[in-house]
């Protein structure tokens, strides 16, 4: 019998090996938005406007970009490896996927139809009639508090908290986890994210979470991987 019945993804530097879906944008284009960043992270600018300021760089370096360009760019984002066989395996015992991210929707809708999601929710790029990019992006998920959207999907997917597990790397994931009974920092960026996680994996192929999601009778664990696992259990929460 199977642990869990779902289990969310955060997108950013969890399936992919950037940092944002956002600054892989910026790398595209040979722009950037540090100052940006570092206003929004220090609380002086709040999610709207730090997507403005990103969509306004983008439209000075590419008057006439447009949500077909951004999609484009996408496809040579570096995607982190294992995807395929997490999902694979996922979906063999009968265990839903979706995607929770602060990205950007065009990269989650790729990421999610290439591989078999079963849903995601990320934020917007506003467009014209005809494709272009406006300027406004449409906050779909709050940074400050992305579990109040896995509730939703625990009632869609007819399960519950309990059965519910959350995969981040970052403290923007911290209330993801909160709201599901088993998580994994995968490749944590900070202490705050390792010590809110149930299980911490540091690992170059996110197949390595099949250790903590799966029953061992189901899965084998293969032999050959050369990279360290931290499956140390955590007890304490942020």
């Amino acid at each position: 019998m199977r642990k869990y019945d779902l289990v969310c993804f955060d997108m950013d530097g969890v399936l992919t090996k950037v940092r944002s879906s956002w600054a892989w944008i910026h790398e595209c284009l040979g722009t950037s938005d540090e100052e940006g960043y570092r206003a929004f992270c220090n609380g002086e600018i709040d999610e709207e406007e730090f997507m403005r300021r990103d969509i306004s760089i983008w439209k000075s370096a590419k008057p006439s970009i447009s949500q077909r360009d951004i999609a484009v760019l996408f496809r040579d984002m570096p995607l982190t490896g294992g995807i395929q066989e997490t999902l694979a395996s996922l979906r063999e015992c009968g265990i839903k996927s979706v995607i929770v991210s602060g990205g950007i929707d065009l990269a989650a809708k790729m990421i999610a139809e290439e591989f078999g999601f079963d849903d995601y929710i990320a934020d917007s790029l506003c467009a014209d009639e005809n494709g272009l990019l406006t300027g406004e992006g449409k906050k779909n998920v709050d940074l400050s508090d992305k579990g109040a959207l896995i509730p939703p999907f625990i009632e869609r997917f007819g399960t519950v908290k309990e059965r519910t597990a959350s995969v981040g790397n970052s403290f923007t994931d911290i209330k993801m986890f909160e709201s599901t009974g088993t998580s994994i920092a995968f490749n944590p960026t900070d202490p705050y994210t390792e010590e809110a996680a149930t299980y911490t994996i540091r690992s170059d192929s996110l197949s390595d979470v099949l250790d903590c999601l799966l029953e061992e009778e189901r899965f084998i664990r293969r032999t050959d991987r050369h990279h360290r696992r931290d499956r140390g259990r955590r007890t304490s929460s942020f």
